[in-house]
């Protein structure tokens, strides 16, 4: 969200940036200024209106001391008449400044000045590789829901049973898999000074406003009709609105958070062959990285936290890309976003497992999160990205390291799933 002064100061040039998003803004931004004009005309009339109540409040005061209470009296029914047209005026004022709100949360947020223009993921720019060929498996190789099947890690069809498409039963070896993702995902991000948060995996109405979620994925998230409350797509959203409605100091920066939970997402018309086995699911387990930190630092904090999951990736052995989003790959909230892929070889396709993205003000404005600074208070910065997301990685694991004999696991997981092979 946009503040008023930015787009009256800065209209052409916001226009020019949105663009990079394949969004016009330019209708939308002269109707909000349009509207904003009214809104200024009717606080000015407002404002006469309680300037002369004042000054009238203060006539009537001076009457009551001379006794002159038949003349006060008078200026009593003046008062009260310019009390009622103030009242009208100001609701008024609050409708124009609803119709403002409702207009201003249609625009995305702007793009950083590194972000290529471009219009669909074919558009990103590939920035980093850790490869220089790609493994190649054998004919015979599998695809990693027909190991899951095989050495039975996962059941497809026991998930269907209980839920659903989409939400998968891990078992034995496969379910210890997870739990050591999980724990070395956790103990790598408290090593790198992040602190620990163990959220709730509802939220309300405000924590998805706060975070960008709503009003613009609200057809992607599970409902709790009854209570009003959203099952989180990512720990971003409860762990970011830990400090919504709050003032830091500069010295409180960097904050440092991270969390595990289980995300839910209803991935509304998802279909076709990128939906087998763990490559899109409605519940799946993710590691978040979060962090609050000053606007001069923001673009520095983005590449650490980027290199940061680039050296999980490594660790796990697994071949990877990093992408620069172009402007139309982009989420309606990021201003600047890196994707970070896995080979997965058995498919020979890549599977995003990681974005990591820097808002700047975007969240922070929605969540009323602000710095308190020598000239005044500003609003800080936001950033987060996953850290990482389990089942595009267990997928890769499953398909890259598969032998005639079984599956080798990682060195890094292995004190952790207690085995370093399945079979």
């Amino acid at each position: 969200m946009l503040l008023l002064k930015k787009l009256r100061d800065h209209r052409d040039e916001i226009v020019a940036l949105h663009q990079i998003k394949n969004f016009d803004s330019s209708t939308i931004i002269d109707e909000i200024l349009t509207i904003d004009d009214e809104r200024r005309k009717s606080q000015k009339t407002s404002d006469d209106l309680k300037a002369n109540q004042n000054q009238l409040a203060k006539q009537i005061g001076d009457l009551m001391k001379q006794g002159k209470k038949a003349e006060a009296e008078l200026l009593k029914s003046e008062v009260a008449q310019l009390k009622e047209q103030s009242k009208n005026m100001d609701d008024e004022i609050a409708a124009l400044m609803a119709n403002i709100d409702r207009l201003v949360l249609t625009m995305p947020n702007i793009p950083g000045s590194s972000v290529p223009a471009g219009r669909t993921a074919q558009d990103n720019l590939t920035v980093y590789k850790n490869y220089t060929d790609l493994p190649v498996l054998p004919a015979h190789a599998m695809p990693h829901w027909d190991l899951a099947a095989k050495y039975r890690l996962i059941d497809w069809e026991l998930g269907v049973k209980i839920t659903g498409a989409g939400f998968p039963v891990y078992i034995g070896k496969g379910a210890r898999l997870q739990r050591a993702l999980i724990n070395y995902f956790l103990d790598k991000a408290l090593a790198a000074g992040y602190t620990e948060i163990q959220p709730p995996i509802v939220v309300n109405e405000q924590s998805g406003f706060g975070t960008g979620q709503l009003p613009d994925k609200e057809g992607q998230m599970y409902f709790v009709n009854e209570d009003g409350f959203y099952l989180i797509p990512t720990a971003e959203v409860p762990i970011t609105n830990i400090y919504r409605d709050h003032i830091f100091k500069a010295d409180e920066l960097p904050v440092k958070m991270m969390g595990y939970t289980p995300c839910f997402r209803r991935e509304a018309g998802s279909y076709g062959k990128d939906v087998r086995g763990l490559n899109r699911l409605h519940q799946f387990d993710k590691v978040e990285i979060v962090q609050f930190q000053t606007p001069e630092k923001s673009w520095e904090t983005l590449e650490e936290m980027r290199h940061y999951v680039a050296g999980l990736l490594h660790e796990l052995g697994l071949p990877f890309r990093t992408l620069l989003l172009c402007g139309g790959d982009m989420s309606f909230t990021s201003s600047m976003t890196y994707d970070m892929e896995v080979y997965a070889a058995a498919q020979q396709r890549w599977l995003e497992v990681s974005s990591v993205s820097n808002f700047q003000s975007f969240q922070a404005i929605r969540l009323n999160c602000r710095l308190k600074a020598e000239d005044g208070t500003n609003y800080v910065h936001t950033l987060n990205g996953s850290a990482l997301a389990l089942p595009r990685i267990v997928a890769s694991i499953l398909e890259n390291n598969q032998t005639p004999d079984g599956i080798k696991i990682p060195e890094v997981l292995v004190p952790y799933t207690g085995f370093d092979f399945i079979n």
